[in-house]
């Protein structure tokens, strides 16, 4: 007799066991988390003013004695289900700066706005998808005997395309020592933008903030080469931020100055190193900036958000660039499913790491991205809102809130993580329904529309 598959075979004892229909619970609950967290602990809600017992709520009653919670983690490749959740946040949070919502006036949809890529620059030759890769007579060959240019023309999708041409003339160095510096590129790029605002218009530099104010969102992407480039919604507010309008001299024009002159204008030096020397780093050549506008031309602020929404929930290994996991040892490195070109990329890292002048960058802690060690996404402080909001919004919803003149005395502990095989088994089902629902009351709203 053929024996079942060691999920099915845990699904029906999980079944079997009489705590089920809360287990149920506690996994649809979490819509399907591949991951939860498990914790241990109790909430005791109180009445401020006669110290009576509204609520109790602990776990010792519960299956195993704890409660499942999502994990939210932002990779799809990790969690489908919590990467989804958090990207509607994202979307609502890039969306409210650009067109007001979630306590930002609509005011901000006519401020001066942009939408901003900054690259990476060229640490060598790579095969790209397009006719740029073909090649052109007087390109010849390098010093290692290999052509400069690629006969062919790659689809998009091709293995090669952002592979080196060349790997022994590839800049492999400065690829990583850029990563490790990105985020310094990025801050001295936006302090240098409000030193030319206020330069261009007459203004001590320092007087700025009094003003004006320069608020934005990025998003760091990995394109095929494995390099990280920026995508950011910039916007000019005035000296108080969302709430206040910006000067007069505050254009769109102006700023979209400020931008590309700081662009290619900004560099940040890297430590000394006798075996490396001191780089200059900088931004990529390719800077592409364009005015955001309320009516007329220009990028529609709802694909913007959205467009900034599907990267921020891709991991490394959809890129191709990394892997979602940090890699230990030499060992780790050798076994990663990459390419051949990011794994020199992680040998890189390896080695670099050891230098002494390159400690403060803690490459070997960031061998899994390749030395990049900023967020995915982050924005200013008076950009819009923020993920802390949007969830206790969500909590206020679902009736998770305290209640006014109540105090809540709270104890968790994490005492584990994660599925048993049969739990998950149930947990991608309960996610698979939950999403095939979105797709139906989505696919009635817009036959709905359609209609009308």
């Amino acid at each position: 007799m053929r024996q079942l598959p060691e999920a099915d075979r845990d699904a029906i004892r999980l079944a079997q066991d009489p705590t089920f229909p809360r287990l149920l619970e506690q996994i649809t609950a979490t819509g399907g988390c591949s991951h939860p967290v498990h914790l241990s602990g109790f909430t005791t809600t109180v009445d401020g003013t006669t110290g009576e017992i509204l609520h109790h709520y602990d776990t010792s009653s519960e299956p195993g004695e704890r409660l499942l919670v999502r994990c939210r983690n932002r990779r799809a490749t990790i969690c489908p289900t919590c990467s989804r959740l958090h990207a509607g946040d994202t979307y609502h949070l890039v969306r409210a700066g650009l067109l007001g919502g979630k306590s930002v006036p609509d005011s901000v949809r006519h401020r001066p706005r942009l939408f901003v890529t900054l690259t990476a620059p060229s640490f060598g030759p790579v095969h790209r998808s397009s006719e740029l890769c073909r090649p052109r007579r007087d390109k010849g060959t390098c010093e290692h005997g290999r052509p400069l240019g690629c006969g062919l023309v790659h689809a998009s999708d091709a293995p090669s395309v952002g592979e080196p041409i060349c790997p022994d003339c590839y800049d492999y160095t400065a690829h990583v020592l850029w990563h490790a510096h990105a985020s310094k590129l990025w801050d001295r790029f936006v302090i240098d933008v409000r030193r030319r605002l206020a330069s261009s218009v007459g203004l001590v530099q320092s007087r700025f903030a009094q003003h004006a104010r320069l608020s934005f969102a990025r998003v760091a992407e990995y394109q095929k080469r494995a390099a990280v480039h920026v995508h950011a919604v910039v916007r000019l507010d005035g000296p108080t931020g969302p709430g206040d309008e910006p000067p007069a001299w505050g254009t769109a024009e102006i700023l979209l100055d400020a931008v590309r002159a700081s662009a290619r204008r900004v560099l940040v030096r890297t430590p000394y190193s006798p075996a490396v020397g001191e780089l200059s780093l900088r931004w990529g050549a390719q800077i592409d900036a364009r005015p955001l506008r309320a009516h007329g031309d220009g990028p529609d602020d709802d694909a913007v958000a959205a467009y900034v929404a599907k990267y921020v929930t891709k991991g490394a290994s959809d890129t191709g660039a990394g892997t979602d996991y940090p890699l230990r040892t030499w060992a780790d490195i050798e076994s990663a499913p990459v390419t051949e070109h990011v794994r020199t990329l992680m040998r890189t890292c390896w080695r670099l790491g050891c230098l002494p002048e390159y400690t403060s960058l803690h490459l070997r802690a960031w061998i899994h991205t390749l030395g990049y060690r900023g967020h995915i996404l982050s924005k200013s402080r008076a950009y819009s809102t923020t993920y802390t909001a949007l969830r206790a919004e969500r909590a206020h919803h679902q009736g998770h809130t305290d209640l006014p003149d109540t105090i809540t005395e709270r104890h968790w502990r994490y005492v584990g993580s994660g599925h048993t095989p049969g739990a998950a088994l149930i947990a991608a089902g309960i996610a698979e329904d939950i999403d095939r629902n979105r797709t139906v009351a989505l696919d009635s709203i817009q036959a709905g529309g359609d209609a009308v």
